[in-house]
Order: C-alpha cells, then sequence, then structure tokens
C-alpha cells in the first residue's frame, strides 16, 4: 500500500469511529489579533483569543485561565497585531504604574520596584503587589531592569522599616508608602536630618498606634460604620450610609474626609472609599495627606508640630485632641510616646522636647 493511500484509509477509519481528528492551526505570524481574552468569558474548544500581542487557541473548555496558562488548554498561535506588541520575554517600553489610573485587562506596567505586572482583570488602578487578583508580575526583557525607579530617598530604609513592623500585615508595602511620597515632597523633607528623621519616626509612630502596628487595614468596631455619614454635607453619601469607616494606616473616616482627601489626590474617594483598603499606596497618600495639611483637633498640621519645633506631643493633639490630651486618655498618649522613642532610636537621632499633650 503506498503512502497517499495509507492516509487515506486511515482518514476514513477516523471517521468510521466516530472519532474527531484535530488538525494544529499553523501558527499565524502577525495574523490579526482576536477578540483580546477576556477572564468572564467561556471559551470552547476552537475558540480564539488575544493576549499580550499573540493569538491563542482554546483546546477544550476554559475560564478565568489567561493564556498561555499552565495546564496546556491554550494553543499559541504566533504573534499578531503587526508584531507591535511584544511577546513576553521581548523588549520593555511600558508605562509606569499610577494609583488611581483605570487599566483594562491586559495592560502592563512597569511597578515602583521596576518590575513589570499585567493586568489579569481591569481595576482602577490597585496596587499591583497587593492586589494579586488583578494584576501578576510579567517577565519583560528577560529579567527586571536592574534600574528601578528611585526609592525617592525617603530617610527610612526599607530594612528599618520590617524592624519597625516585624507582624505587620502584608497590605501595607514599603514600596506603597514609597509610592505615596510624591503627593507630598515637603513630607519628611524640611529642615535638617535630624527633623526629617523626627518627622518619619512621629508619623510612623502615630500610625503604629492606630493601626496595632500596621495590622489592621480597617476598623474593627463595624457598629460605628453607619456613623460616618455627615447627610448635611452638599455631596451627602453616594457610597452608601455605612461606607465611610476608618481606612488605612491613620483611619480616614467620614465623608468629608474621604471627600477632601480625594479632591486633594485626585482620586474618587467619595464614591469609591474601598480603594484605601485595596490599594497600599492609596492608603498610604491619605495618611500622609491628613499629616500635611489637617489640624484635626489640634491648633496645627502634625507636619508643622515636628518642622516648627512644637513637638511631638502636638502630633498626638492634632490626632485624637482631648480625647487622649489634657489628662483624657494618658496610656494611649504614653503608648505612641514609647512607640516614637523606639522608631527615633532605630533611626539614630533624639526624640526631642515636648512629648506629651
Amino acid at each position: 500500500m503506498s503512502r497517499l493511500r495509507a492516509l487515506v484509509a486511515l482518514a476514513a477509519l477516523v471517521v468510521a469511529g466516530g472519532l474527531v481528528a484535530i488538525v494544529p492551526s499553523t501558527p499565524a505570524s502577525a495574523a490579526a489579533c482576536a477578540a483580546p481574552w477576556q477572564a468572564s468569558t467561556v471559551y470552547w474548544g476552537g475558540d480564539q483569543a488575544s493576549r499580550n500581542g499573540r493569538n491563542y487557541q482554546a483546546k477544550w473548555w476554559t475560564q478565568n485561565e489567561a493564556p498561555p496558562g499552565t495546564t496546556g488548554v491554550w494553543q499559541d498561535l504566533g504573534a499578531c497585531g503587526g508584531g507591535t506588541t511584544p511577546p513576553p520575554g521581548g523588549s520593555c517600553d511600558y508605562p509606569n504604574w499610577v494609583a488611581g489610573t483605570w487599566y483594562p485587562a491586559g495592560s502592563i506596567v512597569r511597578y515602583t520596584d521596576g518590575r513589570y505586572y499585567l493586568a489579569e482583570h481591569e481595576n482602577p488602578g490597585y496596587d499591583p503587589v497587593v492586589s494579586t487578583w488583578y494584576w501578576e508580575p510579567y517577565t519583560c526583557g528577560g529579567q527586571p531592569p536592574t534600574d528601578p525607579p528611585p526609592s525617592g530617598g525617603f530617610v527610612v530604609s526599607e530594612a528599618q522599616f520590617n524592624q519597625m513592623f516585624p507582624g505587620r500585615n502584608s497590605f501595607y508595602t514599603y514600596s506603597g508608602l514609597v509610592a505615596a511620597l510624591s503627593a507630598y515632597p515637603a513630607f519628611t523633607k524640611s529642615g535638617s536630618a535630624t527633623v526629617q528623621r523626627q518627622e518619619a519616626a512621629a508619623f510612623l509612630a502615630n500610625v503604629s498606634h492606630e493601626t496595632g502596628g500596621l495590622v489592621y487595614i480597617v476598623e474593627q468596631n463595624t457598629a460605628n460604620y453607619p456613623h460616618y455619614c455627615d447627610p448635611n454635607q452638599p455631596y451627602g453619601c453616594p457610597a452608601g450610609q455605612a461606607a465611610y469607616y476608618g481606612r488605612g494606616p491613620i483611619q480616614l473616616s467620614w465623608n468629608f474626609n474621604y471627600n477632601a482627601a480625594g479632591n486633594a489626590l485626585g482620586l474618587p474617594l467619595l464614591t469609591n472609599p474601598w480603594l484605601v483598603q485595596n490599594d497600599a499606596a492609596v492608603a498610604w497618600k491619605t495618611a500622609i495627606w491628613y499629616w500635611m495639611t489637617q489640624n484635626g483637633p489640634g491648633t496645627m498640621t502634625p507636619h508643622n508640630a515636628m518642622v516648627n519645633g512644637a513637638g511631638f506631643g502636638e502630633t498626638i493633639r492634632s490626632i485624637n485632641g482631648s480625647i487622649e490630651c489634657n489628662g483624657g486618655n494618658p496610656a494611649q498618649v504614653q503608648s505612641r510616646v514609647t512607640k516614637y522613642q523606639q522608631f527615633v532610636g532605630i533611626l539614630g537621632v533624639p526624640a526631642g522636647n515636648n512629648l506629651y499633650c
């Protein structure tokens, strides 16, 4: 039997047996891109989708598994769209990640540590390191670049930060804090090197007290949640009566604070206060916003208290006022002072005067 007759016979046998012969498609070089892959879409065998400038074909039913995947469900059909988008491992020319920016699924960004991340699901600029359901690491150029964006010269190193918060929640990343510094360049950048370190220690000591050592992301007493909506504000509470509870390093609360912080930072916090508990950089920005701009129940901002020599005690007054100061709760004041003394010790500077309020 000739080779041709043997192939014909084999084909007839397959059809007679009721089997389906799957003939792999020839990879399409620089073909038109199929519709972008979507996590919520159900793909059946033979369906195609594009991702990262490449077309893929499903071999069987799949959903929520991004191509190329790890189970072999996706067949790589090659580059698409004229090859303008590099495949994984190709050259790198992606924008820096910006908190609060809307990213469609498939977006690739460069994070603050210089590494690249791919948006698995569309999101409003969640932190790629924290929000791992929305983002996945992306290999670009073979390895992460060796020139990550500058850290901003924060006076607290990552090692010192980890020493201050050994049991912190993984949500509160050092990279998120560094990313937030750009919102207020004067933060820990005013005065002498000693004053700068004292301010950083004061900020982090109050933050530690408010969050139990950077453990709590949201206020723990849920019974208080409905109480933080001031209906007399002209903008009301569009996110809901119980949506403005304490979140983040300084436990931002009340609709008017979310509105003011959102306006100052260019973020939709009034309508989406959950950003503060979902994005580490946003959370840190709200804390720095309060520190730099709000007197609270005091007479000056915490930043000015440290920079102008009023002392750590005045930062407590600006955060909690008579609730703790003037004999209101001396144990809480002592807790903050003790933490501040510990942190200035780590940073190698004196605590200064006026520690109490």
